[in-house]
């Protein structure tokens, strides 16, 4: 089969520039996301079983299904969970996204992001904070407290909300986040600000009560990382657009799952191409150690293949303090990532680069020819269920993830 790759790449590319996703609503799982089922689990990285997932994914699947009302104790949790009542399925596979964990049950509320230029729409939950909290494998009384407060209050008073706000870009706010100090993954108090001048007046026209509005308005502002859980699916809006391009070398996903490294590409309909998921080099919470810490895990990491998160750490050097290093090598990460990418991005660009658009379109060819792997900042999770967050800081994919994306893509159209 005789493919241009360089104008299969010019094809991906220019649909990633051309997207342009919006908050379109808040919907619960189970009537939103497609495929949904009320015993069917999804989770962030690649397909995994019961038996191979890490100690944070089984944690929040344990809290997911005491949640559902599935179990009463964590001792019955882990029982269902094993069990063949429940499925299991990545994000990714459902038009949508989860941080860490990415746990997702039939009831919780998610975020609705539809690409204006196709009209496909992308999903995800809301953020929780951080600390104990689901996406970190805790299932404590005041996790499921907190997540039933999320589907009762939350998730209905934003999405109240949202008819009197005026449409949200997300691309154009990811791009006014970059300019102020944020890369959008791992620091979101700008993206998360501006979220909030949008929301509160909103929130106020609604007609719940007084007490809820406040409590809504109070969880938001008090969560600097709210805004990662519209990044996220802005992002898979984003490179939606280039899934499943003829031809195309370019990356449409990476992800974990704590235990596997995963990655999607353009050219190379649906195929998974796995390793396994490497420990996170960082900054550890007090009364940590490194033997600690999970292996690498979540969807986050669909930012940094969209071109920001640590595609972008230049524009937001103070990430360091969270994950480690010195504000030099924020800067040397995001040069070096222009080395294995299609281009630039016409959105995303870096005040201290001279306005250079940041690097995006990771290209396997270029990864296995130059030896360089991409960039990825991230938060750490205990590797015990139960624990939560431990730390955060910087990691690599596996190598073999593109390696043997580049054998398949060799197999499919080089024969």
């Amino acid at each position: 089969m005789l493919i241009d790759i360089k104008e299969a790449n010019k094809k991906a590319f220019d649909a990633i520039q051309a997207a342009q996703p919006i908050i379109k609503g808040i919907g619960t799982c189970l009537d939103t996301v497609p495929g949904m089922k009320q015993n069917l689990i999804l989770h962030a990285g690649p397909p995994i079983t019961w038996e191979r997932m890490s100690g944070p994914l089984r944690g929040a699947v344990m809290g997911a299904l005491i949640y559902e009302g599935f179990a009463k104790t964590p001792e019955e949790a882990e029982k269902v969970a094993a069990s063949d009542k429940i499925e299991y399925s990545p994000w990714h596979e459902h038009d949508g996204v989860g941080p860490m964990a990415g746990v997702a049950s039939a009831s919780m509320p998610v975020w609705i992001v539809e690409n204006k230029t196709n009209k496909k729409c992308t999903y995800c939950t809301l953020n929780e904070g951080l600390g104990k909290v689901l996406r970190f494998g805790a299932y404590s009384e005041e996790v499921i407290t907190r997540l039933k407060w999320m589907e009762k209050t939350l998730g209905p008073v934003i999405k109240a909300a949202i008819p009197f706000m005026p449409e949200i870009n997300l691309k154009n706010m990811v791009a006014q986040v970059l300019q102020m100090g944020d890369e959008a993954h791992n620091r979101n108090k700008a993206g998360t600000s501006l979220l909030i001048r949008e929301l509160a007046p909103a929130v106020i026209k609604t007609d719940f009560s007084a007490e809820d509005k406040i409590k809504v308005l109070e969880f938001v502002n008090s969560n600097d990382h709210f805004f990662l859980n519209l990044s996220m699916p802005a992002a898979k809006a984003i490179l939606q657009s280039a899934e499943w391009i003829e031809g195309s070398t370019l990356v449409t996903t990476m992800c974990r799952n704590g235990t596997d490294f995963g990655i999607r590409v353009a050219g190379l309909k649906e195929q998974w191409f796995t390793g396994p998921a490497q420990i996170v080099k960082g900054l550890l919470f007090p009364g940590f150690e490194e033997t600690d810490c999970n292996p690498d895990i979540g969807d986050s990491a669909i930012t940094e293949t969209c071109g920001f998160g640590g595609f972008a750490m230049a524009a937001a050097p103070a990430i360091v303090k969270f994950v480690g290093g010195v504000a030099g090598d924020a800067i040397n990460y995001t040069k070096k990532m222009y080395e294995i990418t299609e281009g630039e991005s016409q959105s995303f660009q870096i005040p201290i680069l001279d306005f250079r658009g940041s690097p995006q379109g990771i290209d396997i060819l270029k990864v296995c020819e130059k030896q360089i792997l991409p960039q990825i900042n991230t938060g750490i999770a205990h590797k015990k269920s139960g624990i939560g967050q431990v730390g955060a800081g910087l990691v690599n994919p596996p190598m073999k993830c593109f390696e043997d994306a580049l054998q398949a893509y060799v197999d499919k159209y080089c024969d």
